[in-house]
């Protein structure tokens, strides 16, 4: 980023966007401030049309965003496949309610199984969080993105860490995640960013970025 404070950037529906500079450019920073985490000190976010600067997260990704983090955000002693259904909850509008087996609300469990068979988590479905490999769990951190049925994803460094080989398949994953959706990643490995998004922030900066 040419500047940490002054940002412009509109980004079209469907449209796979890569933002990348240095560490401490902002990067972060941005996503938590379009995911909600952070509420800016001035300017407008939007969101479809819908100005979302200053709802919380949770507000945010019921009009349709979610993000994931650099660091595996996932519940370690719940199985795979509990892990997705916690994350299917609100986009099958079936909220929590503590008296109610959660395997019995079908079309949680329907939209669960899709999304593991989609992440190619499937061999895994029963096997607890915490111990799958890290490449696993970071694929486990992108099925539970979208499994609230949003239209924008957010990816902060989703291969940081990874081998060659599992970066390849990540880049495989995210290109799938991307099919249908707006797609916004953060990513200091260049090989795959070239491989994987459609404009790059950064690239050219502008005199308001």
């Amino acid at each position: 980023m040419c500047s940490s404070d002054l940002v412009d950037l509109e980004v079209e529906k469907g449209e796979i966007h890569a933002v990348i500079g240095p560490n401490g450019a902002g990067k972060s920073t941005f996503f938590n401030l379009l995911s909600g985490a952070f509420a800016p000190s001035s300017g407008e976010i939007h969101l479809n049309g819908e100005r979302i600067d200053g709802l919380g997260p949770d507000k945010i990704q019921q009009r349709g965003l979610s993000r994931s983090f650099q660091v595996s955000n996932v519940f370690v002693n719940l199985s795979v496949f509990e892990n997705l259904r916690c994350a299917c909850f609100k986009s099958a509008h079936a909220g929590y309610v503590f008296w109610r087996a959660a395997d019995g609300i079908q079309r949680v469990n329907q939209r669960a199984e899709h999304v593991l068979g989609m992440n190619g988590l499937q061999a895994l479905r029963d096997a607890p969080a915490g111990a799958l490999p890290y490449a696993s769990q970071r694929a486990l951190e992108i099925g539970m993105t979208i499994a609230c049925e949003v239209d924008v994803v957010l990816l902060d460094e989703p291969t940081a860490g990874m081998s060659n080989s599992e970066t390849s398949q990540a880049i495989e994953l995210i290109r799938q995640v991307a099919s249908g959706r707006t797609l916004m990643i953060v990513e200091h490995d260049m090989g795959v960013v070239f491989r994987s998004e459609e404009r790059r922030v950064g690239k050219e900066c502008r005199s308001r970025w």
